[in-house]
Formats: C-alpha cells, structure tokens, sequence
C-alpha cells in the first residue's frame, strides 16, 4: 500500500531557463559549479533589480538618469508637453505656400527703406495667409480672437503714425505675440504666456509642415511648364552671348541694350533676401498655427508645497509692516506735517520728492514677485487659511498702491523740476500699469475668481503700449519741455535735440535761438531721410513742411552758434 506521492522538492538554486526547459538539471550541464546561482543573483528579491529587494539600489548609488540625476518614474516634461499637441492639423496645400512667398516679396519689396504703413500691410497679408488656413481647417471665430486681432492691427498702425523708432519696435514685437495669442487661445496663465513668443518656435516647424505636404504631390501642368522653363533658359544664354558680342562691336548697339538691361543694386539683394526669408517663414509659421495651434492651457502647472500657516504668515505680517509704516510717512509729507521730518532728514521739499524713485520702482516690481511666489506656497488646507492668504495678499497689493503713488508723484516732481525725457515718460507709463495690475489683483481677490485675471492683466498690458505708441512719445516729451519753458524761461535742450520729427511741431514754438538749436539734428536727419511714403511716419512730411515755411536761422560762420547762444554748449558738434 502506498501513500500519495509528493513532489520531488525543487532547487531554489534553479535558473528561469531549466524552468522554462522542465529539466532541473540543466544549469548544472555546463561544468561551471556557480552557473546554478548566476540566475538567482540576478533575477532574484536579492538582486540589484529588484524595485522592493533588500538590496535594491538606493541613495547615492541608485541609477542615475539624465544630467546625474536619479531616474524619474513620473511623466518627463516631453509627455508633459504631449498633451498640448493639437487633436488635428489641417494640411497644407498649394494656395498656402503660394500666399506665403507672395507674403516673403511683398516684405522684401516694402520694408527694405524703412518701417511706416508698410507694415500694416505685409502684417495684413500674413493675417490673410492664416486667415485662409484656419477657415480651411474649419476653425471659428471667438470674441477674444477678435479683441487680440484688432488689438495687434493697432499695435503695427503705430510706426504708421509716428517717425519714432523705440515705439515702433516695441509696437512691433507685441503685435506679433498678440497674433500668436489670438491664432492659440489661451485662459490660464500657461495658455496666455506661452502663446505670446510661441511663433518663434513655430517657424521650422511650419517649413517641415509645407515640405511634407508638397513633397511627393505631382506638380500641375508639369508637361507645359517644364519645356516653357528650358526654352526660356536657352533664351536668356544666347541673348546674353550675342547681345555681349553686338555690345563690343557696335556703339548704338550698346546704347541700346544699356538701355534695356534692368537696373539692379547688387549691394541691395543680402537685406532683400534676408527679408524674403523673414516675411516667407513668419507667413508659414502663422499658417501653421492657424492649421492645428498647440492648447497650451493643458499643460499641468505643478502647485507648489503647501507651507504652514505661520511659516508663510510671519514673513507677510513683517512685510507688511514695513509698507504700513511706510504709508503713514508718506501720508504724513503730503498732509504737510512734513517740517520736522525734513529737517531731520537736511533736505528741502524738492529735494525729498526727487529722492528714491527708482529704489520704489524696484519694491513695485519685487511685491509682484512676492506675491506670485506667496501665492504658490499659500496654506489652502482650510477655508481658514485661504482666508488668510487672500487677506495678507490683498493687504499687501493695497499698500503697493501707496508705493506706486509716491513713485508717481516723486516721478512728476523731477519732470517738473528737470523737464521731461523718453526714459522718464516710459518708466511713468510702466508705473502706471504695475498700479492698474494691483488693482486687477485686488479684484480678483474679492471676487474669489481668477479665471479672468490672465488674459485682463495681458489685456491691459498690450493697451498700454498702444496708447503709448499711439500718442507720440517724442510729441509729448517735446510739448512738456516747450510748455515749461513758456511757463518758466527754462528748459534743458538736451532733452530735446535728439528727439524724432513728431517733436518738430511743439519744438517750432520755441523762439530763437533755442528753437534753432532744438531743431538742428532732426533738420539734419529730416535732409537725409530719403524714404518713400510707405516707409516712413505720416509726422515726417509735416515736419518738412513746418521746416520749409520757416528755415532754422543759419548761425554765423565764425563766433557762436545758436546753441552756445541759448546756453547749451556745441559738445564738439555745432
């Protein structure tokens, strides 16, 4: 009798391929008393593989992955930014690539004398260039696509209007981030800055995308285009060899083919074709976009720790503080209870108003920093500490409204006192938008919602280098220093020589010989100025007209000129 069979024990030491073969004697097959063991070291709870051994690589001596780094189990910022790609792309087709280098010739033909209305028009055809793709890729038209187009279309209306050059540029740049934004979308902060520069990374892109869609398809009315190419290539050799022949041996013959040979400027063709290039791949780029534009409001933004309430609180309630204090002195000077404080200080009134400026234009910029990095590191756990959080910043945001009001009235003090300059009007402008950004902040902070908030605060940044560019900076800077020195007898023609035709208006009020001297340089520049209508503001032709009906008064060959005669002295130029 016999009992129930049980299984022969098996060999912890056997390999995952005797296993896999059925016979447990195979490891030991080779003559190598160890082989039993290689398997187990390497495939077993004790191998330097294994996730969850006791020997698992951990610490300095774990795996590294790129740039020294321990692997990463989680998504790489390229699966991150997977999820952006567009659900589908339309395809390109003939018609874009023929708007696009239409697009490339319409830019090297007008912008190579200058940047004016030339602009608004090559601005227009790529808009058209995307507008044909988007329509074909079935794509419809959103209120705030509207608000960013016209808003860009005013942005490159600028150079159009005024001979300035920083605000043209300036205008320039933010109309191409607003076209970019407007073909995206964009709600979150991620959608919104990341659509801004996103055409520069759209250019090789967008060639890619026109390479592949041509590469392959058969070119129409090959038969006849083809035999109408090689004659015309025959045409032009011998015209040119026998035309060179008829040249040398014949005066009137030579006369005649001078004549007929068009006129080309060699040194003109490196910009004409740089600018061919730009226009051409700035058009493919925005045809791209319009095709399949990546959603840039997918990309995850990883919150930031979450700190503890008294962590993130002590560091506000200090800071905080610190601008009250700063508040009350400032309240203190303007009630006009500021005599002890100055004399104190040994300074005049003047002089304390002038004093600062730029140190408050920093702390404006630093309390956005801090309150964006507040923001991130905020304790959210609870309604108790979101409560917190939205108090100390709002206070915070409130009290940088205190800052932004000093810095503006020292600002407008200097101006009074020295004249104005571009550099004081733009960090006037600047301070001035920082403020109505606080108070965007201020207000998404009562009403609980900031959906709104990123597309308001680009909103209000693109206006306000719009009306910025719209309304003459070197007019306005001209007219302050001209109404100052019809108010005082003073003025500083430094600030005004260097300044563009739109002062010319403002400056002719001057009487002489400052009015000479501040008109000099742009006379100059105005006679030298030899660009066509297209290329150049509408404040160039006026300028020459107000020059021509009254020429600057010529200052005596030898003895002073009218600048020394005004004050001012020649600095080795006049």
């Amino acid at each position: 009798m016999t009992g129930p069979s049980t299984p022969a024990p098996t060999d912890p030491r056997s390999t995952s391929d005797s296993q896999a073969s059925g016979d447990p004697y195979a490891p030991y097959a080779s003559g190598d008393p160890y082989a039993p063991y290689a398997s187990a070291a390497s495939h077993g709870p004790y191998s330097a593989d294994a996730p969850h051994g006791p020997y698992a690589a951990r610490g300095p001596y774990a795996p590294r992955g790129r740039y020294g780094s321990p692997e990463a189990s989680g998504p790489t910022f390229g699966d991150r930014l997977h999820v952006t790609d567009p659900e589908r792309r339309a395809a390109a087709t003939p018609r874009v690539l023929l708007f696009a280098l239409l697009t490339g010739l319409l830019t090297a033909w007008l912008l190579y004398d200058g940047v004016g209305a030339n602009l608004l028009i090559c601005g227009a055809a790529a808009a058209a260039v995307a507008g044909v793709v988007a329509r074909a890729a079935g794509r419809r038209i959103r209120p705030w696509t509207v608000v960013w187009s016209l808003l860009a279309l005013a942005l490159l209306a600028v150079p159009a209007c005024w001979d300035a050059g920083w605000p043209a540029l300036l205008a320039s740049g933010c109309a191409l981030g607003l076209a970019s934004l407007a073909l995206h979308g964009g709600r979150r902060w991620s959608g919104v800055l990341l659509a801004l520069p996103a055409l520069l990374w759209q250019l090789v892109p967008g060639v890619g995308w026109i390479w592949d869609a041509m590469e392959g398809r058969p070119l129409p009315g090959r038969g006849r285009i083809v035999p109408v190419l090689k004659a015309l290539a025959v045409a032009a050799v011998l015209l040119t060899v026998f035309g060179l022949l008829f040249a040398s041996a014949d005066a009137g013959m030579a006369d005649l083919l001078a004549g007929l040979r068009p006129s080309i400027d060699v040194h003109q063709l490196p910009l004409r074709g740089l600018l061919f290039a730009l226009g051409t791949l700035t058009a493919l780029g925005f045809a791209h976009i319009a095709a399949g534009p990546r959603r840039w409001d997918r990309l995850a933004v990883r919150p930031g720790r979450e700190r503890r309430r008294l962590e993130w609180a002590l560091p506000l309630v200090a800071l905080n503080l610190m601008f009250g204090a700063f508040a009350v002195i400032q309240a203190v000077v303007v009630l006009g209870g500021a005599d002890a404080l100055l004399s104190n200080t040994g300074m005049s009134r003047s002089e304390y108003a002038r004093q600062g400026f730029w140190q408050l234009s920093v702390i404006t910029v630093l309390t956005l920093v801090v309150v964006a990095v507040a923001k991130r590191w905020a304790p959210r756990t609870t309604p108790g500490d979101r409560r917190l959080a939205r108090i100390l910043l709002g206070l915070l945001c409130l009290l940088a409204l205190v800052v932004v009001a000093s810095a503006l009235g020292r600002m407008w003090f200097y101006v009074d006192a020295s004249g104005l300059t571009r550099l004081r009007l733009w960090v006037l402008v600047v301070e001035i938008w920082l403020g109505v950004v606080f108070l965007l902040l201020i207000t998404a902070g009562l009403t609980r919602g900031t959906g709104w908030l990123p597309r308001a605060v680009v909103l209000s940044g693109m206006l306000t280098v719009a009306v910025y560019g719209l309304m003459g900076p070197d007019a306005i800077v001209a007219e302050q220093n001209v109404a100052r020195y019809e108010r005082s007898q003073q003025i500083d023609l430094r600030n005004v020589r260097e300044l563009s035709a739109d002062a010319v208006p403002a400056l002719d009020r001057l009487p002489e010989p400052q009015r000479t001297c501040a008109l000099q340089l742009i006379r100059v520049d105005l006679d030298q100025d030899v660009r066509p209508w297209y290329a150049a503001g509408a404040s160039a032709p006026r300028a020459r007209g107000i020059l021509a009906e009254r020429p600057l008064v010529q200052g005596p060959a030898r003895g002073r000129g009218p600048c020394e005669q005004a004050g001012l002295l020649s600095e080795g130029r006049w």
